[in-house]
Parts: C-alpha cells; structure tokens; sequence
C-alpha cells in the first residue's frame, strides 16, 4: 500500500471507531479481515496512524476547527509527526485510493504556527474535560505538560529476569533491537521504534523463549522494586493478574521464601502459570480464588509484604492505550475507588505486624493515589505511611536523581512519563507497627 492508501485506510478505521464507539483493536483488526491484501507492514503502520490521532485527538481537532477522522488524521501529521503542509497535500492529492484534495480551509489550518495558548488546559494537554479539575489538583499549571507527555509514543520497555541472564546478556542476545539500558531500572531495557515501524516481536526473540527478558514498563519495574522484597520473605501479591509484578518479585528474592499470587478475578491469573514456567520462578503458589472469597484466610497476619497492585482507571498508561481516554468515564472512577479501599482493607488482615503493604496504582488521579492512603490510614490507626524517601532507598545511587524527577507526597511517589520516562505509577509504603 502506498502511504496514501495507508492514510485513507486510518481515516476509515477512525471513523468507525468513533461511529461504533468500540476499541481501536477491534476496529483495526475488523478491518484488516475485510483487507486481506494488505501486508503487516501495511497494518502496523495504519495502527500507527490511528493510534497517534486518538492520542493527538483534541489538539488535532483544535488546529483544523474540525473534529472529523479526517480533520484528527490531518492534524496530527502536522502536529505529531511534523508533515509540513506540502507533504500532506502530496498525500491527499485525490488519486486511486488517496484521501481527497485539501480544502482551502485545511490549507489554511495546517499553515499555521503552533495552535496559541488560547486552547482550553484539557483540549492543549489531550486529555478528556471532566478530568481537568483532578488533573489541575495534582499538577497545577503543569498539566498540560503531563498531558502532551502522555500523548507520545511509549518505548519497548523489558526487564531482564535475573534467574535466567544477567543485563549484559540481554542485550547482547537481542543487539539486532538495538535496546538501551533504562535509567532508573537497573534490570531494565529499552527499545525505541519510530512512527512508520513495526515493533518487533519480541515474543519470537529467543531471549524471551528461554525466560530471559519479560515485556514490562519501567515503571512497573520501579513499582516492584520499591517493594524491596527480600530472599526468604513471605509475600502475597493481591491483584497479581497475569503475574508481571509477581515475576519481578521473585526474581528480586532469588527463588527463596514464598510468593503467593492471586486475583478476585480468576480470569486475569490465565497466563501467569506459563509465565512462571517460562522464567523458572519455583517460589511462587498461585492461589485461584474460590467463589466468594479469595482464598487467604490461612495467611492472616503472615505476610511480610502484601503488594496491592490495585485495580484503577488506567489513566497512567494513556501512551499505550490511547483510545483508552475517551472512554474512561466518571462511573469507572467511583467503582475503582471502591475496589481499591476494599482491597486495601483486605490487606491489612493479611500483613504481619512489622510488616509493610505496598500500594501502586497506574493511575494519575489523586483520588486513587493519595486520598486512597489517606483514607486508609485513618481507617487503620495501626498503620503508618514509608516516607518516600526512605522507599527510594533500594535504588541505590539512583534514589536522589529519583526523589529529584517523581512527585513526592507524605503518602507516596507519583512517576509520569514527562518526569520520569516511565508509564505514570504511583507507590506507597504502608508498614504496620510492630
């Protein structure tokens, strides 16, 4: 296909997203089925298209005065990907299978400078209104920043698993990426693809067959470190899912000691056992919940450290999921919130006194962040917040260039991808009194 036909191909693929109101997978892969002629390079770089134009969706529609597929396909090449207006009207120049001529109005619109500072905080940072208010309340003036840093491309982020290589070898097995060591994560690796490439497969790589390197943002990374769990600890991981977090966790205690992984939602354990396997993880018992229950009852004040990697909106994670944003409602926000104090209080049964809960949460919102520690402390008079700088500490010679780029609050830390360069994660480190 030429890159015309790939331009036309997003503006269909967007304006069935927005008629249908459906994921951008669904549509995408809808309409590669329909499309059996385009190749995979065809298809990654139509997904490319559309996924920048959700990310870019309102500051695109700002700069055409239009709010159509088209007019965000367009304005995004010119805001995101720097298309001058001469190569964009190459692109739309009305042949077989090219978008259609531009309009003297879309002449105009993308001839001019940088949209002024006259846009509304939400539509300049892309991010939806209703959420301005809770955005202004942890950022200030800076939220538009945040939000144009959350409208970018995330890199391919990878952890290597220390029972299987150590970071050197990684990299070396998968030189052909060309992957960097990332800068606060000391397991951690980088891969960075541009705009018109495909991103590799990294779950055909042989270092990620023989267990060496997982795909995990670094912050998520971060996040599992900060727990400082330790060789021969017990440990439960509560909302373990598909065991990203429970890998990271094993492999920093070595094997030793006792992991046990669980979920209220069974359905999101289905990967972790090949996952575990995979790895060589031997220290890790996956605890399917019964109906009802959870299944830990046994385990009341055992645990040295509890990991609540807590169900949230996701408003954190916007670079890989952009079309997330558009549909986060207010209803999900309150029913987040009522899952994450439950489970917290959950928690507190389970930790041993001396022990420690570590909250995290891929959320921005201080609603799911601070106010949730906040509401949790008073709930627990027992209970007692890590200062964040005292978390840091298991970065070693990171952790002061660390507390210098998070936002650092009496209950926790909050990394985003503008301070940090990671997905947003916010950590807390709750320790009960012995």
């Amino acid at each position: 296909m030429t890159p015309a036909a790939r331009l036309s191909a997003a503006i269909e693929v967007l304006a069935d997203i927005e008629a249908r109101r459906r994921p951008a997978t669904d549509a995408l892969k809808d309409w590669g089925l329909a499309h059996r002629f385009a190749g995979s390079g065809d298809r990654a770089a139509i997904a490319g298209l559309v996924y920048d134009a959700l990310r870019r969706k309102l500051s695109a529609a700002h700069r055409m005065g239009e709010a159509t597929p088209r007019a965000v396909l367009l304005g995004m090449l010119r805001l995101d990907r720097g298309l001058d207006p001469a190569a964009i009207e190459k692109l739309c120049d009305g042949s077989r299978f090219a978008p259609d001529p531009l309009t003297p109005a879309e002449r105009a619109a993308l001839a001019r400078g940088e949209p002024d500072d006259a846009a509304p905080s939400h539509v300049a940072g892309d991010y939806p209104d209703w959420l301005d208010g809770a955005l202004a309340r942890v950022f200030g003036d800076d939220r538009v920043a945040e939000g144009r840093a959350l409208a970018h491309r995330a890199p391919i982020d990878l952890r290597v698993n220390t029972l299987a290589a150590g970071r050197d070898k990684a990299m070396a097995a998968l030189g052909h990426l060309a992957p960097k060591p990332t800068p606060w994560s000391p397991v951690g690796l980088r891969i960075t693809i541009g705009p018109e490439a495909k991103s590799p497969p990294v779950h055909a790589e042989p270092a990620f067959i023989k267990g060496q390197v997982e795909i995990q943002d670094e912050g998520s990374q971060v996040a599992a470190l900060l727990a400082a769990a330790k060789p021969g600890e017990q440990v439960i991981d509560l909302c373990a899912g598909g065991g990203g977090k429970t890998l990271a966790l094993a492999a920093a205690m070595a094997n030793k000691g006792q992991i046990y992984a669980t979920d209220l939602d069974k359905r999101r354990l289905a990967p972790i056992h090949a996952r575990l396997e995979r790895a060589g993880v031997r220290n890790v018992q996956v605890r399917t919940p019964p109906p009802g229950a959870d299944g830990l009852d046994d385990l009341v004040d055992r645990a040295d450290l509890v990991l609540v990697d807590a169900p949230c909106t996701g408003t954190g994670t916007w670079r890989r999921n952009p079309d997330a944003k558009w549909r986060v409602r207010p209803g999900s926000l309150a029913m987040r919130i009522a899952q994450q104090a439950t489970v917290l209080d959950r928690a507190a049964t389970l930790v041993r006194p001396g022990g420690r809960i570590v909250y995290v949460t891929c959320s921005l919102l201080a609603d799911e962040n601070a106010d949730q520690v906040a509401g949790f402390l008073k709930r627990h008079p027992g209970f007692a917040a890590v200062p964040p700088a005292e978390t840091a500490e298991v970065l070693g010679e990171q952790a002061s260039a660390f507390l210098d780029a998070v936002l650092a609050g009496p209950e926790g830390l909050l990394m985003t991808p503008r301070r940090t360069g990671t997905d947003a994660f916010y950590v807390a480190v709750i320790r009960r009194a012995g």
